[in-house]
């Protein structure tokens, strides 16, 4: 990593850059006009350089220097004068080097600075640099130079002390309110040598102390020595923290307006919001989006506290379709696939995390891998970008290539995979009662999955002959999957929700067997004092099947569960993320085990999709993706007396929100210019329906095309629209 600076001043406002690629295949330059740092007469310009991903340890048992181990810089700068001429000054043996302030950096480990070791004035015209080393200039092959092409991290939320306390062990704490990612600027006084120590925790234990078990080998720790030259400020530079309590060692008076924490994360722009009248629903979208912060940093990490803090690829594909309400990852998205691409194996197989650093083993997996098909499809559909399905057409292929090698008669039970990982598991298991879907069977669902994809993507590009092929495929992986996995009564071999759901989602059964199906997944759930039992893998699904076949009622039950397992626990629990596990605090305020229990991990927050598309209502349709022709159907439930969302597409805002009043509906609408949308009012007739006090029948921007399960179907134009429908 680096930061530059010109005359003494910080070029550009990005942090943790170059960012994070596959190194040895694609490495990003940035650009920056810097015309207002450069003065008449003589300049200087200077580079701070860091471990950063590229040397720095990186996953587990000691694996560092992944990439290479030395860092260096490529530095261009052009001037273009007044005149008409220009000049270039590039990086090469003129230049010098040293080592500041900056003394230990690790992403795992925190930073050490010691202010005493700053040589004052170092990027500016006037130092004497004479007592500084030589550079080595090296060739490197240019064809793996790449201009940025995803937004790079910034600074964005401070937050402020909200409480200084002492623990019952006698440590000086500071609680921040928000388990954020970045770090905390220091300001201080003292005596030269003077030693300020900051270490970062997401929670507290059941006693109240400060609980860094579940950082594991990460030491999270930012060690500032002082200059003693006044009031001094402090903050990391090639480092981050998922934190939301400091623990402070080496200030004895703790002042509130010297503790600053700043959050870091890829400068999306926010795009969607949805609110509703139950606080602890508005909370968990508020967890969601944070959780989407703290873990889009240049990847979209699993974790950003402990010592990992990879691209897991089952992760994101989970998430991918929430994130693009939330934010606009169309860039982000773009960026990361083509490392997808460019570490996918030699066979197809995608390894588990992007970039890999886990080695040439570590890939194939059911749902992890499927990344490779499922993000470029939920990116068209969020953003109706046909080039990212252009892009990563052949890495997609390439992974259903590897599945269809793989299997035997279309059958692929081999290889490692997660399965439905992280699902229930009751805090006693003495009654045998986890949830555990046959991982096989999930791989044959998700292999259907990816085809279909093929299919789609296929027709989009205008690919006849591969839709045929993928076409024929589809049948015969789904006729393999009721050979193996489906009774001749029906019955799946796992009984679990996690199967029905995939079974379902995925038009795994034939027709004549989904009701009884659906019936078995509601029973499952009853069974379960109506919670639910899904991993990272059923998830994503469960609301929407339940949803699409007519038990929204249930759907709305799960999301309204407050008890574990569910999605409103953590939230009870006074969660501000998502957590890792349904249960990492237990309701005596005991933890899930340290080894794998993070507090900020996104991949349960994958409802918020069925909470924005169902609940609110707000949808695209494939056959006009990116919202170009925009789906309304709200689903009115679970207590509910109002929600709405609004979301910033590329033709504008798009709205959608309902409230209950007295003895009526009220839904009020926005649809961008340049679009059409299809929008289910729930009425029983269209009589019962007024649009700004008028018969809908009487308006020349609505058309009525139909009734369908208790909604009255308009086509609607662009506009904003109230509609009031009458009990």
């Amino acid at each position: 990593m680096y930061e530059a600076q010109i005359n003494g001043k910080r070029v550009g406002d990005a942090y943790l850059t170059p960012g994070w690629t596959s190194y040895k295949k694609r490495l990003q330059y940035q650009v920056y006009d810097v015309t207002n740092l450069v003065t008449t007469g003589n300049n200087a310009i200077g580079v701070v350089v860091g471990n950063g991903w590229y040397r720095g340890f990186l996953a587990w048992g000691g694996n560092k220097d992944i990439y290479g181990k030395k860092t260096g810089v490529l530095f261009q700068l052009d001037i273009n004068y007044s005149d008409g001429t220009t000049a270039t000054i590039v990086s090469d043996e003129s230049w010098k080097s040293s080592t500041g302030s900056i003394r230990f950096s690790e992403i795992y480990h925190g930073e050490t600075i010691d202010a005493r070791e700053e040589k004052a004035g170092w990027s500016t015209a006037s130092y004497n640099d004479g007592s500084w080393s030589g550079v080595k200039t090296q060739n490197y092959p240019n064809d793996i130079l790449l201009a940025t092409y995803n937004e790079p991290v910034k600074k964005h939320e401070t937050f402020k002390p909200l409480k200084i306390f002492t623990t019952p062990k006698g440590e000086k704490v500071i609680d921040f309110g928000q388990n954020l990612v970045g770090w905390v600027i220091v300001k201080a006084n003292g005596s030269a040598g003077d030693k300020i120590i900051i270490r970062h925790a997401e929670v507290l234990d059941k006693e109240g102390n400060f609980y860094i078990d579940n950082l594991r080998a990460a030491n999270a720790t930012a060690t500032y020595v002082l200059s003693g030259k006044g009031e001094e400020a402090f903050e990391s530079h090639f480092t981050f923290y998922g934190f939301r309590y400091i623990k402070i060692e080496g200030v004895n008076d703790i002042k509130p307006e010297n503790f600053t924490a700043v959050a870091l994360y890829s400068d999306m722009k926010p795009t969607g919001t949805f609110v509703s009248s139950n606080p602890l629903i508005n909370q968990l979208q508020h967890n969601i989006q944070w959780g989407q912060r703290g873990n889009f940093l240049d990847v979209p990490t699993d974790c950003p506290q402990r010592d990992e803090r990879l691209g897991w690829t089952g992760d994101a594909q989970a998430f991918s379709r929430t994130a693009s309400f939330n934010f606009g990852v169309n860039n982000f998205f773009a960026k990361w696939l083509r490392d997808v691409e460019a570490d996918q194996f030699s066979t197809g197989s995608v390894p588990f995390v992007i970039p890999n650093v886990l080695g040439p083993g570590a890939g194939g997996a059911t749902g992890w891998a499927d990344v490779a098909t499922i993000i470029p499809w939920n990116m068209y559909l969020a953003y109706g970008d046909k080039k990212i399905l252009e892009t990563q057409y052949n890495s997609m292929a390439a992974w259903v290539g590897y599945m269809e090698k793989a299997s035997k008669n279309y059958l692929w039970n081999t290889g490692f995979h997660f399965g439905d990982w992280l699902f229930y598991r009751p805090f006693d298991d003495n009654d045998g009662r986890s949830a555990v879907t046959d991982k096989y069977m999930i791989a044959q669902c998700f292999f259907a999955n990816s085809v279909q994809i093929m299919i789609n993507t296929a027709k989009v590009l205008g690919k006849n002959e591969d839709a045929d092929k993928y076409t024929a495929l589809l049948k015969n992986v789904k006729d393999a999957f009721l050979k193996e996995y489906v009774t001749a009564n029906g019955r799946l071999v796992s009984g679990t929700q996690t199967a029905y759901v995939l079974a379902l989602n995925f038009d795994m059964l034939p027709e004549n067997l989904r009701e009884q199906t659906v019936d078995k997944l509601v029973e499952n759930i009853k069974s379960y004092s109506n919670h639910l039992t899904t991993g990272f893998l059923g998830t994503p699904y469960l609301c929407h099947v339940l949803n699409r076949f007519g038990k929204t009622d249930v759907a709305y039950t799960l999301l309204m569960q407050e008890t574990y397992p569910s999605w409103l626990y953590p939230v009870k629990m006074g969660a501000t993320t998502i957590w890792e596990r349904w249960g990492g605090i237990h309701p005596d305020s005991t933890f899930e085990p340290a080894s794998m229990n993070s507090f900020n991990h996104y991949a349960y927050g994958a409802i918020g999709d069925w909470m924005y598309r169902v609940v609110a209502g707000l949808d695209t349709y494939d056959d006009a993706p990116g919202y170009k022709h925009i789906k309304i159907q709200p689903h009115i439930g679970g207590g509910l007396t109002n929600a709405s969302a609004s979301l910033q597409t590329y033709y504008g805002k798009a709205s959608s929100g309902w409230k209950l009043e007295g003895n009526k509906i009220i839904m009020d609408i926005e649809i961008p210019a340049n679009t059409t949308a299809t929008v289910f009012v729930p009425a029983s007739n269209k009589e019962a329906i007024t649009e700004n006090g008028n018969a809908v029948s009487s308006s020349k921007d609505l058309q009525v095309t139909g009734l369908e399960n208790g909604y009255v179907i308009l086509k609607v134009n662009s506009g904003k629209y109230h509609f009031e429908v009458s009990k």
